[in-house]
């Protein structure tokens, strides 16, 4: 399927909407600068328009299938992993130390939302990789780092995240794989676990599996979990791919979507891992490479939103029906109204995106705790807003097909079977929005407090220039705090939790209206106004709805008894 970097929209996002000069100001991030920003992303957006794109649709139509045992991945996947290798995409945000470009993770979510559109099947491959890098640079021992970091960073080895069990889903503590110490250092892990993406391929020379057991006497629940690297194969004295180790594929998932990623039953049986973290630490160690990926899966939403937008687009441009100005559908309000929705949304998404990495990188480059604290506030809002926006713009994209985006020859509805599942992954999208409310409100609402304060002091400013535009962004602001205010005064947790997802959803509308309306400002009178315009009238009033929903309480949800849903 064709596809078209967008590079100008990332590098406008880079100047107008996160403050990128700010990360680059940093000595962590000091080479940072908008000549190698602008090389980087203009060489990705080649690796994807041109390797990756043409991989989207015959991974669809030609899933990766297991052989008598041996994983059989996609014709053109091998020759497409090994692009994203030697281009050095999969250690972008590593350390130099171990092979990295050390690039802040603003530009990785980028370069990896152009992935996502044009091949997100294979974009799954790197990003479980970059995840698991993270996790053993901030947890494993010296001699597991430079055993594996090297290796994971040129795209030799690729990693892989063991949570998921028949059992044990969202809860996660109820697992049973265990594993026993051999006495040497190393632990016998058994156990099976599900949905492993990317659980082995056949263009990697090694697998890594990371893996949470239990070891003897580790308590019941998360707490005495532990964390284990175990790779499929074992690596000798040199440190290269030895004998196998006691692990295999037992199935692949047929699913919905995502036909060229393999989601794998593993099976451990005895197999030789290494302890990565403290015993019994595991969880800690885990989430790591959870917010890492939940960074990354929000990124996958918006690629496939902007993957959806220009099938959809060039569809409409060529498609004649009925009577306008150009001969095409084009030109139909209704179609028009769907293609500004689309659009509005994914700039929307994209902008929330790179903010919430451009507050990890301010963090890992200064220490500071209101970083740490904006970071991780915009971790959940920006994995369900980009996941969400990643659905409803692929099934928008079906809609302005007609009868054509029903038909698999079509190429629209891939889009949306694709992406579906993101909103699963990485706790699901009600899980996102609970934490919000809770783990993310422990500190009385300060950290959400701030970021209200600082979209109010904007549009304040903005009001001298815009007021059209800035007047509703303040007042869906001021309401929003209200709610924010009424969140952390419930003690009841269940009157947080039934109206936790609106919540969410409101304050994403929000921060996509702070965000137009800096591209507004930015750009007055051109594309991107007109954009904001449509945005902050037509989008943006959904707040009001969703804050009424925030706001009603337990009572409701819970109206119905388990009975009475099957009387």
């Amino acid at each position: 399927m064709p596809y078209r970097a967008p590079i100008s929209d990332y590098e406008f996002l880079f100047r107008h909407a996160v403050n990128f000069d700010k990360i680059a100001a940093t000595e962590k991030f000091s080479e940072a600068s908008d000549d190698v920003v602008s090389a980087i992303l203009t060489e990705a957006g080649k690796l994807c328009e041109e390797v990756m794109a043409p991989l989207q649709r015959p991974g669809d139509l030609e899933p990766a299938r297991l052989e008598n045992g041996v994983l059989r991945t996609s014709t053109g996947y091998a020759d497409g992993w090994k692009a994203i290798a030697e281009g050095g995409w999969v250690g972008m945000s590593g350390d130099p130390e171990y092979g990295g470009m050390g690039l802040p993770m603003t530009l990785t979510t980028a370069v990896n939302e152009m992935m996502s559109a044009a091949c997100l099947s294979l974009q799954l491959a790197p990003l479980m990789t970059q995840g698991q890098i993270e996790a053993l640079e901030h947890h494993a021992s010296d001699e597991l780092k430079a055993l594996y970091l090297p290796k994971m960073m040129a795209g030799e080895w690729s990693g892989t995240m063991n949570l998921t069990e028949p059992q044990a889903g969202s809860d996660v503590g109820a697992l049973t794989s265990k594993a026993e110490a051999n006495g040497d250092g190393t632990f016998s892990v058994t156990g099976q676990k599900i949905f492993i993406s990317w659980g082995d391929n056949d263009f990697a020379e090694n697998v890594c599996h990371l893996v949470l057991a239990r070891l003897p006497d580790g308590v019941p629940g998360t707490k005495g979990i532990s964390l284990f690297l175990v790779p499929k194969l074992l690596p000798d004295e040199n440190g290269n791919p030895g004998v196998a180790n006691d692990l295999k594929v037992v199935s692949v998932e047929h699913k919905m979507g995502l036909h060229g990623s393999p989601t794998c039953v593993m099976q451990f049986d005895g197999a030789k891992g290494w302890l990565v973290g403290k015993e019994h630490g595991g969880m800690a160690a885990m989430f790591t490479m959870m917010n890492n990926a939940r960074l990354g899966v929000g990124g996958q939403g918006v690629g496939a939103a902007e993957g959806a937008y220009q099938h959809a687009l060039a569809y409409a441009l060529e498609r004649k029906q009925g009577k306008t100005p150009s001969g095409t559908i084009v030109d139909h309000a209704d179609v028009r109204r769907m293609l500004m929705s689309m659009r509005a949304d994914t700039l929307a998404a994209r902008a929330i995106m790179l903010a919430n990495a451009a507050a990890i990188d301010m963090a890992n480059a200064t220490g500071d705790a209101d970083w740490m604290s904006r970071a991780a506030l915009l971790t959940p809002i920006g994995k369900v807003f980009g996941t969400e926006t990643g659905m409803r713009v692929s099934e928008t994209g079906v809609q302005v097909h007609g009868g054509m985006g029903f038909i698999e020859e079509s190429g629209a509805a891939q889009y949306y079977r694709d992406v579906r599942v993101t909103a699963i992954y990485e706790g699901t999208n009600g899980i996102q929005a609970m934490d919000l409310v809770a783990r993310k409100m422990m500190d009385g609402g300060e950290a959400a407090s701030r970021l209200l304060d600082e979209i109010e002091d904007h549009a304040e400013q903005a009001r001298a220039t815009m007021p059209e535009l800035a007047g509703p962004v303040w007042e869906a602001t001021e309401s929003l705090r209200e709610t924010t205010e009424w969140m952390v005064a419930q003690s009841d947790m269940n009157n947080r939790f039934a109206g936790a997802l609106p919540y969410l959803h409101a304050f994403a509308r929000v921060l996509g209206a702070h965000y137009h309306l800096k591209s507004a400002l930015a750009e007055p009178g051109g594309p991107r106004f007109k954009l904001a315009r449509y945005y902050i009238n037509a989008l943006l009033p959904e707040y009001a709805g969703l804050l009424v929903q925030a706001q009603n309480g337990a009572d409701d949800v819970f109206g119905l008894s388990a009975e009475e849903f099957v009387s």
